[in-house]
C-alpha cells in the first residue's frame, strides 16, 4: 500500500552475516575505535544475536536485552554496544534487507559526568616533582592539554623553539598490546602554545636528537605506553602527593588535559583559544565539555548588565532603591 517492498528472503540471514559486512566497512575510524567495536561484537552482540535472523529481532527484545546489560555495564559502555548493533541494522536497511531499525529509539540510562580532577598550579608542580625524570612530561601535559597519544608521538621536529609552539600532527595508541601510529583524534594538524618556562626544558629534551627521534621515551628508549607509565610512575607519584595532602585529587594522566583547560580559562583564555589548544572540533564542543569552567563568565555578564542598566532602571524605583542601585554600581566586579 505504501509502494514499498522488501524481499522476505533477504531478511532471513543471521545478524552475524551483516555484522561481518558492517565491521569490514569501518575503514574510516581510528584503530582504537575499531578495536572497541570488535570487542562489543565479540563480547556482547554476537553471543546474543549472532545466530538470530534479522527479521526475528524486535524492538522489545532489544530493549529487554539492553536493560539486562545495564545491570553490569556502565551507561557509556552500554551506549557503545547499542551503537554497534544499531549500525548493523542500518546497514541491513541500506542493503534492502529491512525497512525499519529495531534498535531505534532505545531507552538507555543517562550518562552522568564524573567530577574532574582539576589541579592547581601548585599541585601540578608537586606532582611533577614526584615524577623524577618525567617531571617535564607532567608539565607538558598540564600546560599544553595534549592527549597522551599525541605526547607519546612527539618528535624532535615537533617542537618549534623559536615560536614557543608544539606542532601536533601524529598520535600513537596502544591497541591490545600493539602500538598503532596515525593522525591525531580529529585528523587535523594543530599548533599548541608552550609557556616559556617549559620551552627551556623541552629544548634540553631535543638537544642532540635527530628530527624523527621521539622526545619522551621509556627507560628502554621506545615509545611510552599509557598503562605502563600510569602503573610505574604516575600512580605512585599521585599516592605520594596524597600522603602529604589528602585533598590532592585522585587523577589519571588524561586529567592533566582537563587541568590544562582549567588553568587556561582561569588565566583569561577565550573559549576559541582553548578549543584550538585542545584540538576540539568546535568551540561548542569545548563549551559542552568544560561548561563548568565558564560559570564565572555568567557572573561577569550579570555584573556588566547591572552596571549599564542601573541608571535607567532606577527611574522606575523609589529613592531608597535608587541609592541601593548606585551602591551596587560602585562595588568592584567579582573575580
Amino acid at each position: 500500500m505504501r509502494g514499498e517492498w522488501v524481499d522476505p528472503s533477504r531478511s532471513r540471514v543471521d545478524v552475524a552475516v551483516v555484522a561481518g559486512d558492517w565491521i569490514a566497512a569501518q575503514v574510516h575510524v581510528k584503530a582504537s575505535t575499531r578495536s572497541g567495536y570488535e570487542y562489543s561484537l565479540a563480547k556482547h552482540i554476537l553471543p546474543r544475536w549472532g545466530s538470530t535472523r534479522l527479521s526475528d529481532v524486535s524492538h522489545g527484545d532489544v530493549q529487554r536485552w539492553a536493560a539486562e546489560l545495564s545491570q553490569r555495564l556502565g551507561p557509556s559502555t552500554l551506549r557503545q554496544v547499542v551503537l554497534v548493533l544499531s549500525g548493523i541494522f542500518k546497514l541491513a536497511i541500506r542493503d534492502g534487507r529491512l525497512q525499519t531499525n529495531p534498535v531505534a529509539d532505545m531507552r538507555l540510562p543517562r550518562i552522568t559526568r564524573d567530577r574532574r580532577g582539576y589541579l592547581t598550579h601548585a599541585q601540578v608542580i608537586d606532582l611533577a616533582s614526584q615524577c623524577g625524570d618525567y617531571a617535564d612530561l607532567i608539565l607538558t601535559l598540564a600546560y599544553t592539554g595534549l592527549r597522551w597519544g599525541e605526547l607519546a608521538a612527539l618528535r624532535a621536529r615537533s617542537v618549534d623553539l623559536q615560536r614557543h609552539r608544539i606542532v601536533v600532527d601524529e598520535a600513537v595508541v596502544d591497541v591490545r598490546g600493539e602500538l598503532v601510529w596515525g593522525t591525531p583524534k580529529t585528523h587535523e594538524r594543530r599548533s599548541v602554545p608552550v609557556p616559556p618556562f617549559l620551552i627551556d626544558r623541552l629544548a634540553r629534551r631535543v638537544a642532540g636528537k635527530r628530527r624523527e627521534d621521539l622526545i619522551f621515551t621509556s627507560a628502554l628508549g621506545v615509545a611510552l605506553r599509557n598503562g605502563n607509565f600510569r602503573r610505574r610512575v604516575f600512580q605512585p607519584a599521585v599516592a605520594e602527593c596524597r600522603a602529604v595532602d589528602p585533598a590532592f585529587p585522585v587523577i589519571t594522566p588524561h586529567d592533566l588535559r582537563h587541568t590544562a583547560a582549567s588553568l587556561a580559562v582561569s588565566a583569561g583564555a577565550h573559549v576559541k583559544a582553548v578549543q584550538r589548544m585542545l584540538g576540539h572540533a568546535s568551540a561548542a564542543m569545548t563549551l559542552d565539555v568544560y561548561a563548568d569552567l565558564f560559570d564565572d563568565d555568567l557572573n561577569s555578564v550579570a555584573t556588566a548588565l547591572g552596571a549599564q542598566a542601573s541608571d535607567a532602571v532606577a527611574k522606575l524605583w523609589p529613592e531608597a532603591t535608587r541609592d541601593q542601585v548606585a551602591e551596587e554600581k560602585r562595588r568592584p566586579s567579582p573575580q
